[in-house]
């Protein structure tokens, strides 16, 4: 799987152009939820529980909403949520960008296309033109006086007043009357068909085959005039259909028409079953495109596998396009585009395999498929737009067990970061979480991003005060059970066996409080303890444990945590928020450059016990072995696995973890993934291992110095670019001096010219600069080297790399007390000016710098120089936004001013990071 990561990360990624669907409805809409999961009605309705379709959807609902595994679970998950925000978390997950929405479906209160445009960046609108004929015909006052000329003059007219404010034209002639459309049908005959409409009675509906087939040819008119596809039903649907006569192949005649060879026509829902029929038209028939919703999801896995490769067997892949085809509820969008991209990457990974496809021409095929196809089609404008979606929820944390119920949950803990890098949060009660704060959020003092380490108050220069109040908005996508409080017996049993402790004692340990009645339960199941116990104790112990269970019961209770954003009012974002600064140049280095930034961050941290010297509380090293010492990672293991099984749960992945070279220090690393993603996951990494340490009476720290005497803790960052999925930092054959692309060469070099401005951001304390020494890997001069552990930027090429190229860098010049968002931030900012500006590398630094420091720079040694660096640099106040520049300055400075008249203030880091 690691060969094709590239092409799943590409596949996960792309930001999706839905190009058909229909309104969503109201909660209290009479429209069955049934339907979400299939096109029955009626008593065909009762059947549906019963489909591979509904079990496989009702899975991912629950997963998504974090409900048991039931329908009723799902549909009360919904009610609790509100239509807003269930529908902003199913959209979130889509990450759909562009909606184009066929609104001639009449559902019972089906909400408008405007009031889609809150949930995704941009909305557009498909004419169903049946449904304008049938909405003429019924508005005549007096049926008899219809004439086809009456009628064709208002029907070219609204056609025409439309065209410049819709995406495209539909016809469902399939459902009507068959897809072997007549173009040289008579007025004649379509003036009898219309008769023949008008006779049939209330409410109109046009289903005789010459005046639909009339109509058709002259909409298909008005579209090609005003240079607009047409999309087409075909294959499958509602049982309102023959399927016979919505075979693709139907269309001959109108494809060999030489008025409409130079029309756009897209053929809906993979034509199933007429797939390769379809694949057909497509390849011989230039003005024939493809389109695969409702194909996905409604098929087996196999089924949409089988339909999509099918597709492609002939036609072209610049003619293939992607739909969710959802109506009438989110989760329907949600099931579209989470089944596509597995589907879509099934259906790659095998050509690849099979030879047919390179990786990188697989990549691109995915986005053409899934974006660009229907940019083009469509004649989309949306590149402004789309990079502000943000990544999918259900990929990156979200992993809720499917049988536990919110009703387990007591609160809910929003985090955010402040401008010291302290992880702070607020927390609220599960049901107000879900009837009101989610969606907007609690209330905060602005004075939230001046605090500095040492003080719960706004510092003096940052122009943040205690007067104003922001809202802190829970980023859904980001929403997680806290893995830590659900796994912990298992730690504590394990402590216990190996501490040989009585069966009897153990269990009445538990029950005592160091386990809570769900454990209990479970264990119960496992072991059959009641049977198991009764042999052990008599039964007024066993009375006695039951009763100490119980009383410990509500430990059973769970917690979550989601990250935040920062807002000044509704829908509009405070300009010191930290995740929308690092937003902010991502964007503008894809909108740029067409660039991506993956991260991958290494955790160092020590774990310190607690020791009683002359009567006083002191911390001491967990242990006092050596790098990558065998007996050290044995005697951390317990505390490690359940870290490593915790971000599991939370869907980080750990690339490796060893013990450190500090006593009682470790490194964990974690896998590269995009940016914004990756300093979400690095917050949770911490809160895991500051937790689990907790539970085994443990202190765990991030700091960079916490004795003068031992080494330090980093937080070192991994950088590569990429684009559409593809590494590019790695240059593509042997003519690079360095192993890296021009366009890596150039970024990296921003980062280097810039990295004196850059350690505010990255190394935010005074006591980052006790870590920052030479001889200690942490990159004391200004300098890079190809895999130099003593250069602050270190060209790496890992195990897999082909011999002499880089595939990314390391900068060794951030810890664990950075803001991760600001930090990453200016690390983009540093490198678009190297793209800007076409920078060059100087020669690498392959020796010891400290052996070389009479000819290179040292980098700062005080946070002071490193402010001041930072404000002679003009390009973070342009890039990162002066105000929130103004607000770091001032904190950094508070850090400055107070560790510089408290000498040994820095001891008490520990408890903070």
């Amino acid at each position: 799987m690691e060969r094709f990561a590239e092409l799943k990360t590409a596949v996960e990624s792309v930001e999706l152009v839905d190009a058909h669907a229909h309104n969503i409805v109201a909660l209290d809409s009479t429209f069955p939820f049934l339907n979400c999961f299939s096109e029955a009605s009626g008593d065909a309705l009762s059947d549906v529980p019963h489909t591979i379709n509904f079990k496989r959807s009702l899975k991912e609902i629950a997963q998504l909403y974090g409900s048991s595994l039931s329908l009723h679970a799902v549909q009360e998950s919904r009610q609790r949520f509100g239509l807003e925000s269930s529908s902003a978390i199913c959209f979130k997950a889509a990450k759909i960008s562009v909606l184009l929405i066929d609104d001639g479906i009449e559902l019972d209160k089906k909400l408008d296309i405007k009031w889609h445009e809150s949930f995704v960046p941009t909305v557009g609108r498909i004419l169903r033109v049946e449904h304008v004929a049938e909405k003429i015909l019924e508005k005549g006052s007096n049926r008899t006086t219809w004439t086809l000329g009456s009628f064709m003059e208002i029907f070219t007219e609204e056609l025409k007043s439309v065209a410049d404010k819709v995406l495209a034209f539909k016809s469902i002639v399939a459902y009507r009357s068959g897809l072997a459309i007549n173009t040289e049908v008579t007025e004649k005959e379509a003036e009898e068909g219309l008769s023949d409409v008008l006779s049939a009675g209330n409410p109109i509906r046009i289903s005789n085959k010459s005046f639909i087939d009339y109509i058709f040819v002259h909409a298909l008119k008005v579209a090609q005039s005003y240079d607009l596809p047409m999309q087409i039903h075909t294959g499958f649907g509602d049982k309102d259909l023959d399927l016979r006569l919505v075979n693709p192949l139907h269309l001959r005649n109108l494809l060999e028409d030489k008025r409409f060879l130079k029309s756009r026509l897209v053929l809906l829902h993979a034509s199933y079953p007429f797939s390769k029929e379809a694949s057909y038209l497509a390849s011989v028939y230039p003005q024939v495109y493809l389109d695969f919703g409702l194909a996905i999801p409604k098929l087996s896995f196999h089924g949409m596998i089988s339909s999509v490769k099918e597709l492609l067997e002939l036609a072209p892949m610049n003619k293939v396009m992607f739909s969710t085809d959802g109506i009438a509820f989110a989760e329907t969008f949600y099931l579209g585009a989470k089944k596509a991209r597995e589907v879509v990457f099934s259906v790659l990974r095998d050509a690849c395999v099979d030879g047919d496809l390179s990786i990188p021409e697989a990549i691109a095929t995915a986005k053409d498929i899934f974006a660009e196809n229907a940019k083009q089609f469509y004649k989309l404008d949306v590149s402004s737009k789309n990079s502000d979606v943000k990544p999918p929820l259900s990929s990156s944390f979200q992993e809720e067990e499917l049988n536990s119920s919110l009703k387990d949950v007591t609160f809910v803990r929003i985090i955010w970061i402040d401008a010291s890098g302290q992880h702070r949060c607020r927390v609220v009660p599960q049901q107000r979480f879900y009837s009101s704060v989610g969606k907007h959020g609690v209330g905060l003092t602005c004075a939230c991003m001046g605090m500095s380490s040492t003080s719960d108050g706004p510092a003096v220069d940052t122009n943040l005060t205690a007067s104003g109040e922001i809202r802190i908005v829970p980023d859904l996508s980001t929403k997680c059970r806290l893995p830590w409080l659900s796994s912990w017996i298992f730690s504590d049993m394990a402590y216990m066996i190996r501490s040989e402790m009585t069966l009897f004692h153990s269990f009445k340990c538990l029950a005592m409080g160091f386990c809570h009645l769900s454990s209990y339960c479970l264990l119960k199941t496992i072991l059959n303890l009641p049977i198991f116990i009764e042999c052990l104790v008599n039964r007024a112990e066993l009375q006695y444990l039951h009763l100490q269970i119980t009383i410990c019961g509500m430990g059973a209770k769970q917690q979550e945590m989601v990250l935040a954003d920062m807002f000044i009012e509704p829908g509009k974002i405070w300009e010191y928020c930290p995740r929308e600064a690092l937003r902010r140049v991502s964007k503008i280095l894809k909108d740029e450059f067409d660039l991506v930034v993956n991260a991958g961050f290494e955790n160092e941290f020590f774990l310190l016990k607690s020791v009683l010297r002359d009567g006083k509380e002191e911390r001491a090293p967990f242990d006092r072995t050596s790098y990558c010492s065998t007996a050290a990672f044995d005697a951390a293991s317990p505390i490690l696995e359940e870290v490593f099984a915790s971000l599991q749960s939370l869907n980080i992945i750990v690339e490796q973890l060893h013990a450190e070279a500090g006593k009682g220090q470790f490194e964990i690393a974690l896998k590269y993934t995009d940016c914004s993603r990756a300093a979400d996951g690095l917050i949770f990494t911490r809160e895991v291992i500051r937790a689990v340490a907790r539970k085994h009476g443990l202190l765990a720290t991030f700091v960079p110095k916490y004795a003068l005497d031992d080494i330090g803790s980093g937080s070192h960052v991994h950088i590569s670019l990429s684009r559409n999925g593809e590494n590019i930092f790695m240059a593509s054959d042997g003519s690079s001096r360095y192993g890296m692309s021009k366009i890596g060469e150039a970024f990296m070099a921003g980062v280097l010219n810039h990295l004196p401005s850059i350690l505010p951001f990255t190394a935010p304390l005074p006591n980052s600069y006790d870590r920052i020494q030479p001889n200690t890997w942490s990159g004391a001069y200004l300098c890079w080297g190809k895999e130099n552990k003593e250069a602050p930027l270190r060209a790496a090429s890992p195990p897999g790399v082909a011999h002499g190229f880089v595939s990314n860098f390391e900068i060794k010049t951030f810890d664990g007390c950075a803001n991760p968002y600001l930090g990453l931030a200016s690390i983009i900012t540093a490198g678009i000016d190297g793209l800007r500006r076409n920078l060059s590398l100087p020669e690498p630094v392959d020796g010891d710098p400290e052996i070389l420091k009479e000819n290179l720079q040292r980098l700062p040694v005080s946070l002071a120089e490193s402010v001041e660096a930072l404000e002679k640099d003009t390009l973070f106040r342009d890039m990162i936004g002066e105000k929130l520049l103004v607000a770091i300055k001032g904190v950094r400075k508070a850090e400055v001013k107070y560790y510089s008249e408290n000498k040994e203030a820095y001891k008490d880091l520990i408890y903070k990071y």
